[in-house]
């Protein structure tokens, strides 16, 4: 089981991330996830075999399910459509097959969408500090971990570098204005809703979740990037959930708690280059994520 950590394809590199590189074929883009990985803002040395291929896989299936909720910039995950919407990829299809998308062009708006269902992770600790969550109160006496009444949208501006940042919806529309701002939120809303009732059928929670939204040349909204992934959501084992404490999640969880181990023996301190990662951890969280694809949506990821 090999992993990919460059592509290195022979056309314009648009944007190199943590995760994707994003290659410029004129009227489309080929966004390609790699098997890098990062925790703490940093990228771990070792890549993670067959990372790419879930997180561009579970899009894919997202994308083709969410249509008559909003329009995606999705036009092939399938390595044989992509090749006949650009013959020119059919040479290096063995370093793209089943990490690669093509996708239309979109400018993103400048705001991560972040949907809550649960309090976790940031949201339990803005809440336990100011009992407000996106800086709008909530019910006092939560507990870590308990589900929302109704999920909450809790934007967040994009950074390139380091941790996003928590916005309130007030600051979204002087951003982008109220007919945008009111389309992400609702729009958001209503994609986590049908994934989370999708998803708990299937013995999963999905306890919050991403978006990244953009506007096509036409002049169209659309969702980008990737969605309801183990990158961009939180997803929990029904049956490890206990209100009261964070269950496992299926994720990089591994990843980070190793590094908290070095960190907390004094063998690291958050700061770049991060320390290699043992094959064991490498495994197991190969192993999540792949388990993260098969309960989502009932079948094996699928080999190319």
């Amino acid at each position: 089981m090999s992993a990919v950590e460059r592509t290195d394809l022979p056309f314009p590199l648009v944007r190199q991330g943590k995760v994707r590189e994003m290659y410029d074929l004129d009227e489309h883009l080929l966004l390609v996830a790699s098997d890098r990985i990062s925790a703490f803002d940093c990228v771990i040395p070792q890549p993670i075999p067959d990372k790419g291929a879930v997180l561009t896989q579970m899009s894919d299936y997202w994308f083709s399910r969410t249509g008559h909720l909003v329009k995606n910039h999705c036009l092939a995950a399938d390595p044989d459509q992509i090749i006949e919407l650009e013959p020119r990829l059919a040479d290096t299809r063995d370093r793209w097959a089943g990490r690669g998308m093509l996708v239309m062009r979109a400018d993103p708006f400048p705001v991560e969408c972040v949907v809550r269902g649960f309090i976790t992770g940031s949201a339990w600790k803005e809440y336990c500090s100011t009992g407000t969550l996106a800086g709008e109160p909530l019910p006092e006496g939560l507990i870590e971990a308990q589900q929302l009444e109704e999920p909450i949208f809790s934007p967040a501006t994009k950074a390139e570098e380091g941790h996003d940042e928590n916005i309130t919806f007030a600051q979204v529309r002087g951003i982008l204005g109220s007919k945008v701002a009111e389309f992400l939120k609702e729009t958001s809303l209503n994609l986590y809703r049908f994934a989370r009732d999708h998803a708990r059928r299937n013995g999963i929670i999905i306890a919050d979740t991403k978006f990244e939204f953009g506007i096509s040349p036409m002049g169209e909204f659309l969702l980008i990037d990737e969605a309801l992934t183990p990158d961009s959501s939180r997803f929990w084992p029904e049956s490890e959930y206990e209100p009261g404490r964070t269950p496992p999640s299926l994720d990089k969880q591994p990843v980070r708690d190793y590094l908290e181990e070095r960190v907390q023996a004094g063998e690291w301190d958050r700061q770049p280059p991060a320390p290699d990662l043992p094959e064991s951890v490498v495994s197991e969280t190969t192993e999540r994520y792949r388990e993260a694809f098969q309960r989502i949506t009932s079948e094996p990821l699928p080999e190319f």
